[in-house]
């Protein structure tokens, strides 16, 4: 194992979690919109809160561990 080389368990961690936060950003904000109606107090709160997940799950996909 080279020096700049991350172990391999903790790449597959972190694709897994980034997985998973993109999941539940996805869940959120599709609930979110689909019952809009009946959330009558500031559901532009939980759409942002879910854009935000899955921007930061899409990040940690992408992202390079070193």
């Amino acid at each position: 194992m080279s020096r700049g080389e991350a172990p391999l368990g903790l790449t597959i961690m972190e694709k897994l979690i980034g997985f998973f936060i993109m999941l539940i950003g996805i869940i959120i904000f599709y609930v979110t919109y689909t019952n809009i109606s009946s959330i009558r107090s500031h559901p532009i709160i939980f759409l942002v809160a879910g854009l935000i997940l899955i921007g930061l799950g899409i990040v940690m996909l992408t992202a390079k561990t070193e």
